[in-house]
């Protein structure tokens, strides 16, 4: 069933196939670049930024943040511990779970991949994001993706 908009009826399943399909473009053009250029991929990125801007997060910080599981999210620590760029440390009011903190590596790393990232979504998106309905379009969808986070929607399960 299509929603009402002030234009008409939006079609859900080309919405929904639009921004699956720019979400999935734009991974992967970044991918590409960041594995060129710094020898890792998008989600480790994503990972040591998250880690970067919050010190002492737990894995399933980290799960919650990129709603995946805290298996999935525990088995990307891993990774990124063994590369040098993530230390695990205990944490004092759980003894069961480690506070995780980049290491200068890591935290050198997340730098010069953050210029990357940035030069690279500028070329992909500047002339979309920059037309007219660009801030609509990013007022959108960080409403949407608020909504979602709050009513805690598309977690995994078990």
């Amino acid at each position: 069933m299509a929603s009402k908009s002030s234009r008409g009826p939006v079609d859900l399943p080309g919405f929904f196939a639009d921004l699956v399909r720019c979400e999935t473009r734009l991974y992967n053009a970044l991918n590409d670049r960041l594995r060129e250029r710094h020898g890792i991929v998008t989600s480790q990125y994503e990972s040591l930024r998250f880690l970067r801007d919050h010190p002492g997060s737990r894995v399933a910080d980290l799960a919650t943040e990129f709603a995946i599981g805290i298996g999935a999210s525990s088995k990307a620590v891993d990774r990124l511990e063994r590369q040098g760029w993530v230390v695990r440390r205990t944490n004092p009011a759980d003894r069961r779970s480690s506070l995780l903190d980049l290491t200068a590596a890591g935290r050198q790393l997340i730098e010069a991949a953050e210029g990357t990232f940035t030069t690279t979504m500028t070329e992909l998106t500047a002339d979309t994001l920059n037309g007219p309905s660009g801030a609509a379009v990013a007022h959108f969808l960080s409403e949407l993706r608020a909504t979602l986070e709050h009513d805690q929607i598309g977690l995994p399960t078990g």
